[in-house]
């Protein structure tokens, strides 16, 4: 067994990202450090790269979110981007979605733990919850899965002219350039590429934004939604 390593304080960056929710993100960064850890979500040589490559690294995707909405954070895992975005914008309604057990009881303790309660934690995988959960303004993402593959899982619980936000690597550009026939069936728009956390990160954190249309995921996830749909107006009148 891996000895896990030690956190390393947190850096003045965080205090400037999370404000008043400083001590919450500190608290999150010690539940990554130990109980992610333990059960296998985090590994232990990320432990002391925890602020820089995950915590800030995922604060400052909330520099893309627009005021208000709401936001799935799809396979959340632990909670990686929903947790930091949560810390830092109250004014989102947050979804954590993730179909692993142990991960979803992860998630459920930190969000009591630490008061998030615009936050919600739902298990299930994304093609599952397709017109069971509420349409939503943003999706948001960070290493589920190739764009292409994401796509399908996340354009599909966009309402009309929502937006995927997916934090991404050094293959944002090549991934992007791949997956524009697959975006464009599932009714993507516009696409585009975005650096953020200026001052905050070094290297700054790549977004990869994909803006819908009318019909988010296209004609075949639109007759899933109706399909669904309907489906829940017969089940409520039973």
């Amino acid at each position: 067994m891996t000895e896990a390593a030690e956190l390393p304080p947190a850096p003045e960056q965080a205090r400037e990202v999370f404000g008043d929710r400083f001590a919450d993100a500190v608290r999150y960064a010690e539940l990554l450090a130990e109980a992610g850890v333990q059960r296998g979500l985090i590994g232990p040589r990320e432990v002391p790269r925890l602020w820089e490559r995950h915590i800030l690294n995922c604060a400052v995707l909330s520099e893309a979110v627009p005021e208000g909405v709401t936001v799935c954070d799809v396979g959340s895992g632990a909670g990686l981007p929903g947790i930091p975005l949560a810390l830092v914008r109250e004014d989102l309604n947050i979804t954590l979605l993730e179909p692993l057990l142990r991960r979803t009881n992860f998630l459920t303790e930190v969000v009591e733990l630490l008061g998030l309660d615009h936050v919600t934690v739902v298990r299930g995988r994304a093609e599952e919850v397709l017109g069971k959960l509420a349409p939503v303004h943003v999706v948001t993402a960070r290493a589920v899965a190739p764009l292409d593959r994401l796509a399908t899982w996340g354009i599909p619980l966009l309402r009309p002219y929502g937006e995927m936000l997916a934090l991404k690597g050094d293959t944002a550009e090549e991934e992007l350039k791949a997956s524009a026939t697959a975006l464009s069936k599932l009714g993507a728009v516009e696409t585009s590429i975005l650096h953020v956390g200026e001052g905050i990160v070094d290297p700054l954190s790549t977004v990869v934004r994909v803006e819908v249309g009318e019909s988010p995921g296209g004609v075949r996830f639109a007759a899933k939604r109706a399909k669904a749909a309907r489906a829940g107006r017969v089940r409520r009148r039973r």
